[in-house]
């Protein structure tokens, strides 16, 4: 006979002897107490097993700690809910880190209560570019879908392939480019009038009718089509959106290229780097960036652009950063954002990358480092030392601090052949590298990532003077902490401060031609998390990963635009009819981590308690005795 600790103690005691989680000891207890008798007092759950033992003195007892690891809560700091001596809270915020968190979410509530009010209005992303839908490198056509994704969803469901919209398709073969406000407009009317009036629908948890607004919240591209979208010409001197006219720029005789350095400017006027000539242009930097405009000072700039769209149109003769006032300023509430369009991290990674891997290792095509560029440092008269020297028919260039001999390339390219990652963390890094032409081949924008977030640190820490390798380390930490889930805002000025630094001793170490303007939208990524929140719900991995199973849609290779849509309109109704069907399996739903969350099933203070069988017949007694339905009965058995 087992008695309910006896058992109890059994049970944990196969638990601790195989390993069992907690999760299997809880099923193992469900199981048996529906094989028992109903009236067993068996425990069905690990917690409950856990009191019953609990008087035993099996039990610990937590002591909360200071993150920073200052102190201890105990004693005489048992009842502080701050630290006394770095001031961090005690307890952690309980936040989903999603865009509803970002000062840009709440200035939107704050303008328009009663949008905010509701929270059941959407806030849409728009995302956009340009693919080829053949899969064919040799093919010109290029296709631009529109989609959007819904920013109130969890982080973890919004920018799944089931809740990313096909809101339109831009049929090719020509890009649209700075027309597409014309293929955009029936869209802009539809989120015109979203916002205006909104829509009736049925909220199935509430069981209710409601309208429902929505508003467009940011749009996510790469940086060509950032310049479509926005109207802004990111092309030429002033080619960063954020500076505008303050870009600082050199343009490069022979490079024929312009370089966007003077970083300086953007440090604290104490900044020692300031003072430094030699190690930079050869001048001090006594300027101020200034300060980014708001979409109120931007739409002031461009309402009255006036422009007649089609490729049949003469272009204006005039010179003008702003090409053309954006369709989208005909949203009421366009101007009040102050990030409108979000710099995507996915390109800007990718392109720093390509730059430094490609100079590290003088890939050809790819190297910011070559014959030009020291002809460059000779008009800028800059570096002397690096001063290309004619020797007969030949030009000498005098090593860099940056510049890897032959036997420097082998071992960076021995060190990431050998890296060996778990299954389905990257591609397969061996395949990158030629080990016969030392430099790295095929890297796609994933493979950029992993390289500048984890690779890389470990590859260079045998080459390269350390003033180098430190600065590059601190470039690809500071891509690693932009790039997390979850960034406390307190640290974000910190992160400011440190990109512009790291930008400040690149421009020491690599050329200017190593400066483009992707490398130079660095000191901005910050400013954009501070308003709108973490990157990985803002850049474009998500929207080309949808864009290649798009391509998968194509079956007729005369309209591929067509099968794009017969496809997507035919999955969405399998996907709308499949919430009437029982046992249907949905396209591509995630699988949840996170019980209970989505439904509005609480499972922090749920319990569960059994009761014996006598209790549960007193209990349905009790209620037929008491039930409308069964009183005629009862009277009908009481008069006989």
């Amino acid at each position: 006979m087992f008695t309910r600790l006896s058992a109890t103690l059994r049970l944990f005691s196969l638990k601790a002897r195989n390993g069992w989680t907690d999760k299997s000891f809880t099923e193992l207890l469900e199981l048996l107490k529906e094989m028992l008798p109903e009236d067993n007092t068996l425990p069905n759950r690990n917690y409950e097993a856990k009191k019953i033992l609990c008087p035993m003195g099996l039990e610990y007892k937590k002591i909360h700690a200071c993150p920073n690891d200052c102190i201890l809560y105990t004693n005489d700091f048992a009842t502080l809910k701050v630290c006394p001596t770095c001031g961090l809270s005690r307890f952690k915020k309980k936040t989903d880190g999603s865009n509803a968190d970002s000062p840009q979410w709440k200035r939107i509530d704050e303008t328009f209560p009663e949008f905010g009010a509701e929270s059941r209005n959407l806030r849409i992303g728009l995302a956009t570019d340009g693919m080829n839908p053949y899969g064919n490198l040799s093919s010109k056509h290029s296709s631009w879908p529109v989609l959007l994704v819904i920013y109130n969803l969890p982080p973890w469901l919004c920018m799944k392939r089931k809740y990313i919209m096909l809101s339109m398709m831009i049929s090719g073969p020509r890009q649209p480019g700075n027309d597409i406000d014309v293929y955009l407009s029936p869209l802009i009317d539809d989120l015109k009038m979203l916002w205006d009036t909104g829509v009736e629908v049925f909220d199935a948890y509430r069981e209710e009718k409601f309208t429902m607004r929505a508003m467009l919240f940011c749009t996510i591209n790469d940086f060509p089509a950032y310049g479509n979208l926005s109207g802004y010409s990111v092309k030429g001197h002033y080619a960063c959106p954020i500076c505008e006219e303050n870009t600082s720029y050199t343009q490069l005789k022979h490079g024929q290229k312009t370089a966007y350095t003077r970083h300086r400017k953007f440090l604290v006027r104490s900044h020692p780097y300031r003072r430094l000539k030699k190690a930079f242009n050869g001048s001090q930097e006594d300027e101020i960036a200034s300060t980014p405009r708001n979409g109120e000072e931007v739409y002031q700039r461009v309402k009255n652009i006036n422009i007649v769209f089609g490729k049949t149109q003469k272009k204006s003769t005039e010179r003008n950063i702003w090409k053309k006032r954006s369709i989208f300023f005909n949203l009421p509430y366009w101007c009040k954002l102050d990030v409108r369009h979000c710099i995507d991290v996915m390109h800007v990674e990718k392109n720093v990358c390509d730059s430094v891997i490609g100079t590290l290792l003088n890939i050809k095509g790819k190297t910011k480092d070559g014959v030009k560029a020291r002809q460059d440092l000779v008009d800028m008269g800059i570096r002397s030392e690096l001063h290309p020297q004619s020797i007969g028919r030949r030009t000498y260039l005098p090593p860099a601090c940056h510049t890897l001999s032959k036997k420097e390339k082998k071992s960076f390219c021995e060190c990431l052949s050998s890296v060996k990652v778990p299954q389905g963390y990257s591609s397969n890094v061996k395949s990158l590298v030629s080990m016969q032409d030392l430099k790295l081949i095929g890297l796609k924008s994933h493979d950029c990532h992993v390289l500048m977030q984890q690779l890389l640190p470990v590859a260079i820490r045998n080459i390269l003077p350390s003033s180098v390798r430190v600065a590059i380390t601190r470039l690809c930490l500071f891509f690693n902490a932009i790039c997390n889930k979850v960034i406390d805002p307190v640290k974000l000025d910190e992160l400011e401060n440190e990109a512009i630094t790291i930008l400040c001793q690149l421009e020491m170490y690599f050329p200017p031609s190593f400066f483009d303007i992707m490398v130079h939208l660095i000191v901005h990524l910050v400013r954009e998390i501070r308003l709108c929140g973490p990157v990985y719900l803002r850049w474009m991995y998500p929207v080309e990963r949808y864009m290649k199973i798009l391509k998968g849609y194509v079956k007729n290779q005369y309209r591929p635009e067509a099968s794009i849509v017969e496809r997507y309109i035919a999955e969405e109704a399998i996907e709308f009819c499949s919430g009437y069907m029982l046992k249907s399996e949905l396209i591509e739903i995630p699988k949840t981590r996170h019980d209970g969350k989505q439904f509005g099933k609480g499972t922090r203070s749920l319990k569960i308690k059994t009761v014996s069988r006598t209790k549960v017949n007193q209990a349905h007694l009790y209620i037929l005795n008491n039930t409308d339905e069964v009183i005629p009965y009862i009277s009908e058995h009481i008069d006989d």
